[in-house]
């Protein structure tokens, strides 16, 4: 049985530093690239100030962060998170990071450097597990 979750998606109303009607926020919304029937959980947080793409198809859960920019180690630099690549709840992006296209962040996981393509990765710092047969 096929979902009809998206058959009528339209892109969200995004204001800067605001939370969405899904209670997302973007800062520097200027610097986010939104794909097509995108999901993005309640209590998510992208910080697009270097640039956030967004892919068609992508999944983000809840209580996420992206960063394109870290006060901590002084890092910045775009995020790309490519077409249907899924991000469990409660992850964080860090700055300057590619997510491969239909890869799979698990849950908690800390992404610090580049995901490639058809991958499953999880933890602190997120690191692949496995290959998807795609």
């Amino acid at each position: 049985m096929s979902s009809k979750r998206f058959d009528s998606w339209k892109k969200p109303d995004i204001q800067d530093g605001e939370p969405t009607k899904y209670n997302w926020i973007v800062q520097y919304t200027c610097g986010l690239s939104l794909g097509y029937k995108t999901d993005i959980g309640a209590f998510t947080y992208i910080n697009a100030k270097y640039g956030v793409i967004i892919e068609d198809l992508v999944q983000i859960g809840s209580h996420c962060s992206i960063y394109t920019v870290s006060t901590i180690d002084n890092k910045s630099g775009k995020v790309f998170l490519k077409k249907n690549c899924k991000i469990g709840t409660h992850s964080t992006i860090m700055p300057n990071v590619t997510v491969g296209e239909n890869s799979i962040v698990g849950a908690h996981s800390l992404v610090l450097y580049d995901i490639p393509d058809n991958v499953i990765a999880f933890g602190v710092p997120a690191k692949v597990v496995r290959n998807l047969d795609v």
